[in-house]
């Protein structure tokens, strides 16, 4: 797991994804016949092959904040990037690109503040004097995103940036593990996925695959809540069926059942009604592109604390690599 550690502890929030894609293409480089980047900032690696194109997707970015103001006494207001939770931000702590720190908080002193949280209604404490003493440090537009440490807990790991440092953690190891191929591969990186998946819209167009695999996190229903989901963590790779970007093209969506079947690879299916993915993105390019998704089931997605289990990830890479080896294309 020190690679996954290594990649979620990056600070790349959207629109900001250079220093995760240098990691990433120093892991992958030697495995690859070419690797390049667009102007999106999609890192595009290609392992050449016959047949069918095919794309594999992962996005790099993690959702953060960007400052827009900074206020007399110091403190900082700021926008989102990508879906950010008041709750969720409050009190966590944010590390920006040139390594200033500071804590989200709020004006506590107005006692219906908590009832309806907004934005609008925090801002970042960095430690500073005053409005020069934060100039010296923040300009305005710096990004950040949220800090959440790593943690093993056995059979499950928690982290922040688990959406979606997993699932590129995921296609790392599929390059690598793979025995064969049947198809001709693009494994992409995709920026900016948490912004409206504009990475992936133009990754699409370059590489024109003929079938595309998005791998992502996926919401659970096995948390406290009433809310009903029939994916759990332990539960195995999910499959996904639909969610608000995509209804996964039924070729790719049997193809990956069966594939399962034969080989004993612990699966569940996804209906995700809400949110969506960057096969959202892929499968409307051109005349349209053959599409299914593969799911980390996560929870606390969009939090610094998002855990997932080792046993699903393990699944996930597990039928990529099947599916490679066995081929695309009726």
């Amino acid at each position: 797991m020190e690679l996954l550690k290594k990649l979620t502890q990056i600070t790349s929030p959207s629109g900001n994804e250079q220093s995760i894609c240098d990691f990433i293409e120093e892991e992958i480089k030697d495995y690859v016949d070419e690797i390049y980047r667009d102007a999106l900032g999609n890192l595009i690696a290609h392992k050449k092959g016959t047949g069918a194109r095919v794309m594999f997707d992962a996005h790099t970015d993690e959702i953060g904040i960007l400052a827009t103001f900074i206020e007399d006494n110091g403190y900082i207001r700021f926008a989102n990037l990508g879906g950010v939770s008041a709750y969720n931000a409050l009190y966590q702590k944010v590390k920006f690109l040139n390594g200033t720190e500071g804590v989200v908080t709020v004006d506590a002193s107005r006692d219906d503040i908590m009832k309806n949280l907004k934005l609008s209604d925090l801002y970042i404490d960095i430690g500073a004097k005053d409005k020069e003493d934060a100039e010296k440090k923040i300009s305005i537009g710096d990004a950040a995103a949220f800090c959440g440490e790593f943690s093993d807990l056995g059979d499950k790991v928690v982290s922040k940036a688990l959406d979606d440092r997993v699932a590129c953690y995921c296609l790392i190891r599929i390059i690598k593990e793979m025995k064969s191929q049947k198809n001709d591969l693009y494994f992409v990186f995709t920026a900016s996925e948490e912004l409206g998946l504009r990475g992936a819209k133009a990754a699409a167009v370059s590489v024109n695959p003929d079938y595309a695999v998005a791998l992502d996190v996926t919401a659970t229903g096995d948390t406290l809540g009433k809310r009903k989901m029939a994916v759990k963590l332990g539960g195995g790779a999910a499959i996904k069926i639909k969610d608000n970007s995509i209804l996964c093209h039924p070729y790719i969506k049997q193809l990956m059942i069966d594939t399962c079947k034969k080989y004993d690879i612990p699966y569940q299916a996804e209906v995700l009604e809400f949110g969506g993915t960057d096969a959202g993105a892929i499968h409307l390019t051109g005349a349209g592109v053959a599409t299914g998704a593969i799911s980390i089931p996560t929870r606390y997605i969009h939090s610094p604390c998002e855990m997932a289990d080792k046993g699903d990830i393990e699944a996930v890479i597990n039928l990529s690599i099947k599916l490679i080896e066995e081929g695309f294309g009726k």
